[in-house]
């Protein structure tokens, strides 16, 4: 697939470009980022690179990873990154990370429900996942601003940095969005009459 762009009221998400290495290898600094996500840590310079050149294009050009810069409408920055990744059976994974300065703004929520949108709408995913190392309270207070169930822990989901964790999943269904599904799901219908 092509890389796409997404516009929301405040937000373009759309692709990255090999110009932003600096801008990324500077935000993945953060030890927050490096904590709660899989990016390598200590993050270098080649890292930021790798994602830029090789995953990002790699992703697209598969179809198995849409990854997005965050910014903001007018142009500027790159605020955060969110992708889709890991698609299995109708089912997408949402990731992401926000700059540190840029948190607590509200970014973050409005660019997943952008992607959950395109996602449902556009690729027909039928349920959009999201996983979080168990602790990481500013992901999953960005995910149950977006409409997550959160549905419970999975014990020893995550490998990160050389140790197996616990993780929450939750799940946004096209339904919690008033959105039709790409499959029949009678239980979606037996809720909203109940």
């Amino acid at each position: 697939m092509e890389p796409k762009t997404l516009i929301t009221e405040r937000l373009t998400l759309g692709g990255f470009a090999p110009g932003d290495a600096d801008e990324v290898h500077a935000i993945c600094q953060d030890p927050e980022i490096q904590r709660w996500t899989t990016v390598p840590s200590p993050y270098g310079r080649q890292d930021a690179e790798f994602f830029l050149n090789r995953v990002v294009p790699d992703g697209w050009r598969d179809d198995t990873e849409y990854s997005f810069a965050v910014r903001p409408r007018e142009g500027g920055p790159v605020l955060a990154a969110v992708a889709l990744h890991h698609p299995r059976s109708g089912t997408w994974e949402v990731g992401f990370w926000t700059a540190k300065e840029h948190r607590g703004r509200g970014y973050m929520t409005e660019a997943v429900l952008a992607l959950a949108d395109w996602a449902f709408t556009e690729l027909r995913c039928t349920r959009l996942e999201w996983r979080a190392e168990v602790g990481n309270a500013g992901s999953r207070a960005t995910a149950e601003k977006a409409g997550f169930a959160v549905e419970g822990v999975l014990r020893a989901a995550l490998p990160n940095n050389g140790v197996l964790r616990d993780v929450w999943v939750g799940a946004l269904l096209p339904s919690d969005l008033g959105l039709p599904c790409a499959l029949p799901y009678p239980a979606a219908t037996s809720r909203t009459q109940g």
